[in-house]
């Protein structure tokens, strides 16, 4: 790894005919590029209301999404470029323009996505942030895109994918305090638009079966883990009191998902005592029972190897020490002396690039966690169906091809198509919580996050 110039802050810079260009090909990028045939979405007149109350002047938008996968933004793009508008059309309150939104994006996304992706997410109105830092430069961005932005600003409280449709992860309070800041500025202005925070969730369904391309992708995980391999032959004929091929195959593939699972946590349960001196609590038998705390256990572990690596105590949930890890990690990195490496001597250099190395080999650490934190060891479990099966499959997928250093960001295999489900959720009057804003600044972020948090988990429901 070799030491390079800090991430600079990358400012929207819309193309307006781009996304215009971009719709007509949608419905092609949502079947090549996310595997999904469609996007439905249910209580659109809520934000057919909002976006209206935007366009007359009378409202500024906040919209905050739930992000559990890559695919999200395809999809998001299909609700207002294409599902919006024929609502507000069947409900006879056509919009005035076009339907796009402003978006705030990881700065960390182009890193491991390519040039290619952020000219285009610059030029599609998206302002970088980056999110384990006080990215002045980005929140300055993000405050004026809600004050006078052309389109509403969209924002992922999330903060990250954890590849869970129906787990909410932690939310960061950022989207919260964004609102709030666009509340004041409106008022120190003289302005009268209120400020809307509207949330949105989106869920996946499996459209056909998965059980043979997930007992595929199960066959090649036993073989790297070096665990025997049914011979192929008809699934789970045999799996009683299960209604439908499909669910008798799930349920008969679930006992060699979870044995995956379990041998995975103790070799690395394993490998963090050995390698990291890791006290780590627990050498017996996995069980479901105590599977979850298991995991949480070995996820600390992780984290502390790289927090010790990097300097720095161990402080707050999962999301915010996985944050806190990346930034100090890129902060090696990313190093202002190297924006002119010929200016180094070969010594200053070679110590750069010394440092980079060690900060790459403590973020791996990271990034094995960051895929987990909202895996509960017993997800499928509680409710066995096609769509957590397959999301905790591709999970597993993940996690074994980063240990076997076949790329962190090697394909996941598609199982099936899906279907997306969106939900909108009824928008949050910011601008009524002013008062307890200027009463308590921490506590009204807090409270609001806390709201948002309710809501999105509302909208999770089938």
């Amino acid at each position: 790894m070799l030491a390079q110039a800090p991430l600079d802050f990358l400012p929207q810079r819309l193309l307006p005919w781009l996304p215009q260009l971009m719709r007509p090909v949608l419905p092609l990028l949502l079947r090549l590029q996310a595997g999904l045939v469609g996007v439905e979405a249910d209580h659109l007149e809520r934000l057919v209301a909002a976006i209206g109350r935007f366009q007359r002047g009378e409202a500024r938008l906040l919209v905050a999404f739930r992000h559990p996968q890559t695919s999200d933004p395809f999809c998001y793009s299909a609700l207002l470029w294409d599902l919006l508008p024929r609502s507000a059309r069947a409900q006879g309150q056509p919009l005035r323009t076009f339907v796009h939104s402003h978006f705030l994006y990881d700065r960390g996304i182009p890193l491991w996505a390519g040039s290619t992706v952020a000219w285009l997410f610059t030029r599609l109105g998206g302002s970088s942030i980056q999110r384990g830092k006080l990215d002045l430069k980005g929140l300055r961005a993000a405050r004026q895109l809600m004050l006078d932005g052309e389109y509403p600003l969209a924002a992922a409280p999330e903060g990250a994918t954890n590849g869970l449709s129906d787990v909410l992860s932690p939310l960061e309070p950022g989207v919260a305090q964004i609102a709030f800041w666009a509340v004041e500025d409106l008022a120190q202005a003289g302005r009268t638009e209120a400020v809307e925070l509207v949330p949105l969730g989106i869920r996946y369904h499996y459209v056909e079966p998965i059980g043979p391309a997930a007992d595929r992708v199960l066959s090649g995980l036993e073989r790297a883990c070096g665990l025997p391999v049914p011979p192929p032959g008809p699934a789970a004929a045999s799996a009683p009191g299960v209604a439908g091929a499909e669910e008798a195959q799930l349920a008969a593939l679930y006992p060699r998902l979870a044995a995956v699972a379990d041998w995975l946590l103790q070799r690395l349960e394993r490998f963090y005592r050995q390698a990291h001196r890791a006290l780590l609590e627990g050498e017996g038998p996995i069980t479901p029972e105590n599977r979850g705390e298991r995991l949480r256990h070995l996820l600390e572990a992780a984290l502390a190897v790289s927090e010790t690596q990097l300097g720095l105590i161990a402080k707050g949930s999962l999301n915010d020490r996985c944050r806190r890890i990346e930034q100090a990690g890129w902060d090696c990195i990313y190093r202002p002396e190297t924006r002119d490496r010929q200016a180094l001597s070969a010594v200053e250099l070679g110590l750069a690039d010394r440092l980079a190395t060690d900060a790459e080999r403590a973020l791996w650490h990271m990034r094995l966690v960051e895929s987990f934190v909202a895996v509960s060891g017993t997800h499928v479990r509680e409710k066995p169906c096609a769509d957590r099966f397959g999301e905790t499959l591709q999970i597993l997928f993940s996690l074994v091809h980063r240990l076997t250093g076949d790329g962190a960001m090697l394909k996941v295999p598609r199982l099936g198509l899906r279907r997306a489900q969106i939900s909108v959720g009824e928008p949050i009057d910011v601008s009524a919580r002013r008062d307890a804003y200027r009463a308590g600044r921490q506590g009204a972020v807090a409270s609001l996050t806390q709201d948002l948090s309710v809501a999105l988990q509302g909208l999770m429901e089938p």
